[in-house]
């Protein structure tokens, strides 16, 4: 490689790394003013990570995706959430958790199940389009944008289903996300069943944490844990349309299926803040107090990546039906778990 290709190589690499730095500056900008903004009379019922959510589908409106900076913007929604859900692992009591752990992980197998069955049902009664349906179901059932991302090169996906349909799991998981932190006070459930309920309705991760944070910790704790349990449910899955679509000879050769590693940080880190830190090791509060502070900003800030990817634009006509799919299958869902926390 000569001197001038070296140094075209340089700044590319100089480029994306300068992209990233502005991608997450601009994320934490706007946590920064979801924090404010929740400061402001009204706004303080829903939270610093709603409010901080609601800027970023704002901005994403009125002038679009920054792709200058998507690099950065993507690690915030992706790595620095994985990071949070791993902190978030400190705040587990596994004395109190782990005896559910057992059935929650039945009851999200049946949750993945039933949603799948219900949005391919739901698809063919309406003449919804049956393989963005069949992304969307997953993405309910399971994790939401990341389930469809990692499903659709094992189904053979178009780029535009799969970019439709992870809009409109992050605007449909956005509202419910709101409206399930506006009906908390409300709902007759106790904190832990409020935790569970969001854990097994919701569909993303941080909607999932969105939700759950204004309940308390220990709801948020079981949260997390009931929404990573549909996480991890994920690889079986993959595994079951791999070898579906291996017999019916559509499997792309390079398909790969991906596994959750943050899923086994978080329980780790739930491990040692339940049976290690406190009692064989010192920690000061206020260290643990800063971490819970730093985790809950990192959460903000993925909230931001996430709002970004909401547009209303992408809702044309091929849309229109998979999103009323959509929406009728986390109303079911929603009203499913509720009855039976």
């Amino acid at each position: 490689m000569n001197s001038h290709s070296k140094q075209i190589n340089l700044l590319s690499n100089r480029e994306r790394y300068i992209r990233c730095v502005l991608g997450i500056v601009l994320t934490m900008i706007f946590a920064l003013a979801g924090y404010a903004l929740n400061e402001l009379p009204g706004f303080h019922y829903v939270g610093p990570l709603a409010c901080a959510m609601f800027l970023a589908v704002l901005y994403r409106q009125l002038w679009g995706y920054p792709e200058a900076v998507r690099p950065g913007v993507e690690i915030s929604a992706k790595q620095l959430l994985r990071g949070a859900i791993v902190l978030y692992g400190l705040k587990l009591n596994m004395d109190v958790i782990l005896h559910q752990g057992l059935g929650l992980l039945l009851r999200d197998a049946g949750i993945v199940v039933f949603a799948i069955l219900l949005t391919i049902g739901l698809a063919k009664r309406f003449k919804a389009d049956a393989s963005l349906s069949l992304l969307l179901g997953i993405g309910t059932g399971v994790c939401g944008a990341a389930a469809i991302a990692a499903v659709s090169p094992l189904l053979k996906s178009k780029d535009e289903d799969t970019a439709i349909g992870v809009g409109l799991i992050a605007l449909v998981g956005t509202v419910f996300s709101i409206l399930f932190t506006v009906l908390r006070p409300w709902v007759p459930l106790t904190d832990m069943q409020y935790g569970v309920w969001s854990g097994s309705s919701l569909h993303e991760i941080a909607h999932v944490a969105l939700a759950a944070a204004p309940a308390g910790q220990n709801a948020l704790a079981v949260a997390l844990l009931a929404k990573l349990g549909r996480v991890f449910l994920l690889i079986p899955l993959s595994f079951i349309l791999m070898y579906w679509m291996k017999c019916t000879g559509k499997l792309r050769p390079d398909a790969k299926v991906a596994f959750p590693w943050f899923l086994i940080g978080f329980i780790v880190t739930s491990m040692l803040g339940s049976y290690v830190f406190g009692k064989y090791i010192a920690v000061p509060s206020s260290l643990m107090n800063g971490l819970s502070q730093a985790t809950t900003f990192m959460l903000t800030m993925a909230m931001v990546g996430m709002g970004l990817n909401v547009s209303f634009k992408a809702l044309r006509e091929k849309a229109l039906l998979p999103l009323l799919v959509l929406s009728v299958t986390s109303i079911i869902l929603a009203g499913v778990t509720f009855f039976t926390v």
